[in-house]
């Protein structure tokens, strides 16, 4: 009778984490969920951008493009804490090598992705934070999400880990520091966090954030 009561017990636990998750239906079509998200779509371009984009909430990012061989252009996506559920650009203007974002700690929504544009071009998105400690160190997740544009129809992936987890080596002092290994989104052992965005020639990343 324990047994049957202690298994009972472990089946409602879980149930009550999972139901703490966002739960979609994932389409056959492309990969993603459905139900209600915020794109964000991430667009590169071969020149830079001169106007003034702070505060321009129009679901676009624009990054340098780079080429599709040779070294990646890096961009910085500052991040930011949204308390009231929102995702907003905060500037969308990347081409001077850093823009910025909003959004909700991680545990409310999932994050899904997929690389669109002509065929050839990458890009890699790692999470990354600064070390309170030392301002000028910025500590990257050792995982990240590699994007690239095949031939034939883009599938969206999940990459809510990637997006929302800092990865820290074992043993080292900031994982020491932060008690983990895994850091998640503005956690308060780190600062500064951003999402760094090295392009190879690809012109659009679309991510969408369901919730």
């Amino acid at each position: 009778m324990k047994t049957v009561l202690a298994a009972i017990s472990v089946m409602v636990l879980m149930t009550v984490a999972f139901a703490g998750a966002p739960q979609h239906a994932v389409r056959a079509g492309n990969g993603a969920p459905s139900g209600p998200h915020y794109n964000l779509n991430i667009i590169g371009v071969p020149k830079d951008k001169s106007a003034d984009m702070t505060g321009d909430n129009g679901h676009r990012i624009f990054v340098d493009l780079g080429s599709k061989s040779g070294a990646a252009v890096t961009t910085r996506i500052m991040l930011s804490q949204s308390f009231d559920g929102t995702f907003e650009v905060l500037d969308a203007n990347g081409t001077d090598g850093e823009a910025s974002f909003k959004l909700p700690a991680p545990g409310t929504y999932t994050v899904w992705a997929r690389a669109l544009g002509k065929p050839g071009g990458s890009a890699t998105m790692t999470t990354c934070a600064t070390d309170p400690l030392d301002p000028t160190a910025v500590i990257c997740s050792l995982e990240n999400e590699v994007f690239v544009r095949g031939t034939g129809k883009s599938q969206f992936k999940n990459v809510t880990d990637a997006l929302t987890t800092i990865v820290l080596a074992p043993g080292s002092d900031v994982a020491l520091a932060c008690g983990s290994t895994q850091v998640s989104l503005f956690d308060p052992c780190l600062t500064g966090f951003l999402w760094q965005y090295d392009n190879n020639g690809l012109k659009l990343l679309q991510v969408r954030f369901y919730y």
